[in-house]
């Protein structure tokens, strides 16, 4: 199989359990829930969208011919040192093309693997970490793994129908946009009030880091 990246960059994390790890970010050109075209955001499932994952023009971008050349784009990404190597797949909607054989690949450069993933689709076996982020309209079968982020408020998804999904960290991410203030503060609320959920910020946008 091979694969259409949109950008791969090393950073910091920026949100949830990982926030300030360093990591390799692999963003896949791609989603199911929008097209990322302005023109269809008022149509689609998912229309807070914030992130370009069309094309595969942006840094590190391109098409990959297999699982192993990808991998090794990736370990070239992080450096020499194989200590605590890292790897997040995203998207758009990464599961769309993240199969066994990247993981695999990955894996024997020495790297952990996590995916942020809408939830919609099942994810190949062998990930180190999972992060959902469902979308309200979404048909999200994926109800476990390590962090559930919902971005807030979406009120056709309300936090308090989540809490019993097989997940251990739960988290609450107010949505960017012109009202971000306002769902901070909202969420900052929420989270008083229900101690299961956390406040998670794009930590990155703050600092001025991809």
């Amino acid at each position: 199989m091979s694969y259409a990246v949109k950008e791969l960059f090393k950073t910091l994390q920026g949100e949830g359990a990982q926030a300030g790890r360093a990591a390799v970010f692999c963003r896949f050109a791609g989603c199911n829930l929008w097209s990322g075209r302005e023109q269809d955001r008022h149509s689609a499932i998912c229309r807070f969208c914030d992130t370009d994952f069309v094309g595969i023009d942006g840094e590190g971008g391109g098409r990959f011919s297999d699982g192993r050349a990808l991998a090794a784009v990736i370990a070239q990404a992080w450096g020499p040192s194989r200590s605590h190597r890292y790897v997040v797949f995203t998207g758009g909607e990464p599961l769309l093309q993240l199969d066994a054989a990247l993981l695999e690949a990955v894996h024997a450069e020495g790297f952990e693997a996590a995916v942020e993933t809408n939830g919609t689709l099942e994810p190949p076996l062998g990930l180190d970490w999972v992060c959902v982020s469902p979308k309200a309209g979404s048909e999200w079968v994926l109800r476990r793994g390590h962090e559930l982020k919902l971005v807030y408020p979406q009120p056709e998804l309300p936090p308090e129908g989540l809490e019993g999904l097989d997940f251990q960290h739960f988290w609450l991410q107010p949505m960017d946009g012109p009202e971000r203030n306002h769902n901070i503060e909202a969420a900052v609320a929420y989270c008083q009030k229900n101690p299961k959920w956390r406040l998670s910020l794009q930590t990155h946008k703050f600092i001025g880091i991809p």
